[in-house]
This record gives structure tokens, sequence and C-alpha cells, in this order.
């Protein structure tokens, strides 16, 4: 592999995407706003759902601002993490439509090392707006009531860093497919408007009904999405036993806020989690990887050598 190379394509194919304003800011900005929006009208839910599930126990409106808070951040990024992807991959599709990509093949390079240049791209791009949204969070729940330790900050950078390679892998795989820019378009809205839901970011699990519970917990955002919940809100929930509160009541906000996850009926482990959401992006890049050799046979068929002596 010629790294040479693909370091100049990776650059390129940033620079592209943060030079197009109209796409790099509403992405970089999109998270920011989505915070201020999710504090401002959603806030006084959770707070109340908060409320309602330690009902008859004295707890401080402080902590309950810190869970709730640890809900809104760790909601934000999981929905921002593959959202973003799909935005930031629109590069490849458009090198597609314009005629980019065949230039670029003309060079001796391969397709396969063009196609793992427009993936570390995505992901660059992904990690970055995910990080940014990241430290706005910490900023924010500082502001309200820092709750978290070392271990809880660099598990949730760990989980942001795992669902932005999630979401370049499944944003890749599916905008390999797409040939014209309207139907990008489309998939980022779909994804926009229904991720949120189907990994359990916008509502908890526990007020699904149980079938589409169980149905949901078989796609492996959720599993990442849960482990952005306890790593953000766990160190929150942990301390209401210090308020003198039970430890069952900790276990209820838990378990009501997928702090911990069962899957039909059994309770999944962390180490579980981040096994499934590895195999997951595993399996995606691998179906991309197949999906980029087929397209390079076709991009560039066999020809004959005639033999005129």
């Amino acid at each position: 592999m010629n790294f040479t190379k693909l370091r100049y394509l990776v650059a390129r194919n940033c620079k592209l995407f943060f030079r197009d304003k109209g796409t790099f800011f509403p992405s970089l900005i999109a998270p920011l706003i989505l915070l201020f929006l999710f504090i401002a009208f959603l806030g006084d839910v959770y707070r109340d759902s908060i409320r309602s599930v330690v009902e008859g126990f004295p707890i401080s409106d402080g902590l309950v601002e810190s869970i709730a808070g640890g809900w809104l951040i760790s909601t934000l990024l999981a929905v921002c993490a593959v959202t973003i992807a799909f935005t930031a991959n629109t590069i490849m599709v458009q090198d597609r439509v314009t005629g980019a990509r065949n230039d670029l093949l003309v060079a001796p390079m391969s397709a396969g090392l063009l196609a793992l240049s427009y993936f570390l791209a995505t992901f660059l791009v992904t990690l970055l707006i995910c990080f940014t949204a990241l430290g706005a969070g910490f900023c924010y729940l500082a502001a309200i009531g820092w709750r978290l330790s070392v271990l809880d900050v660099f598990s949730a950078v760990l989980d942001s860093a795992l669902l932005a390679l999630f979401g370049t892998a499944l944003s890749s795989l599916v905008c390999g497919f797409l040939r014209s820019q309207g139907a990008v378009a489309a998939i980022q809205a779909t994804v926009s408007a229904a991720y949120g839901f189907l990994c359990g970011a916008y509502m908890p699990f526990g007020n699904l009904a149980g079938w589409l519970k169980d149905v949901l917990m078989l796609l492996p955002g959720s599993y990442g999405t849960g482990l952005l919940h306890l790593h953000l809100m766990g160190g929150a929930i942990e301390a209401v036993t210090e308020e003198g509160m039970p430890p069952a009541l900790a276990e209820a906000l838990k378990q009501g806020f997928d702090c911990t996850l069962d899957f039909f009926g059994s309770a999944v482990p962390v180490w579980v989690c981040y096994l499934v959401l590895g195999i997951a992006t595993a399996l995606l890049l691998a179906a991309y990887v197949a999906l980029c050799a087929h397209m390079g046979r076709r991009a560039r068929p066999r020809r004959s050598v005639r033999n005129f002596t």
C-alpha cells in the first residue's frame, strides 16, 4: 500500500468537506443546536421522568439536573455519530456523480486505495465533530454539577469513537450503492428522522412495548447508545445512594434510563455491548470492502492484449 498516496487522498477528501461551507458549518453547528434545543424543550420532560421514578424519596435538584444532563448528552452523541457520518460521506457520491472518481483512477492507484481514503476521511470528520459535541457536553455537565469519574470520561471518549467508526462503516456501505445527490439527501433525511428512535436515544426502551423493545435490541446501535447512557449518567445515578437512598432506587434509575440493558429478559454485560458493536462494525466494514472490490472489477475490466508479432 502506498501510504503517501493514501495520505494525500484523505487530505483531499477532508479539504473538500471543509471547503463546502454549506455542508461543514451545519454539520458542526447542528450538534450544538440540538444540545440547546434538548436543554430548552426536553430538559423538563426528563427531570419530571426522574422525579416520577424516585417519587417519595428526597432527591436534590442538582442531582436531578446531572442525571437529566447525562441523558441529554448521551442522546445527542448517539445520534450525531451516525447522522454526521452520512453527511461526511457525500464526498464519495459526489466524486461518482461528477466523474472525479474516474479521473482519480486514471492515476496509478487501485480502487481499493481510493475507497479506503473515503472511509478514513469520513471517520476523521465524524470523529472531529463528535468530539466537539462531547467537549460541549462536558462543559454543560460541569456547569450543572460534575458527577463523572476519570474512567467515565475516558469511557465516553471511547464510546464516541466506536460509534463514529460504526457510523462510518454503515454510511460507507449504504452510500456505496448511491449514484445521485438526491439519493444521498433522501437517505440523510431518513436516517436523521428515524435513527434516534431505533437506537433508543430519544425514548428509553422501558417506555416501549415489550415486542418492540426486543426487536430494537437486535440493532447494534442500541448497545452503543446504552454505553453512552451508562458512562454519562452512571456516576450521577450512583450518587443517589450518597444522599441516603436505597441502592435499589439507583438500580431502578439505571434500568429506567437504559444504563442497564436486557436482551429478552437477560441482563447484558458492558463487555457484551462492546463486543456487539465491534462485531457489527467489522461486518459492515467487510461488506464495504466486498462492495468496493466488486465495483473495482467493474470499473476496470480486464483488457485483452493482442500479440501482433
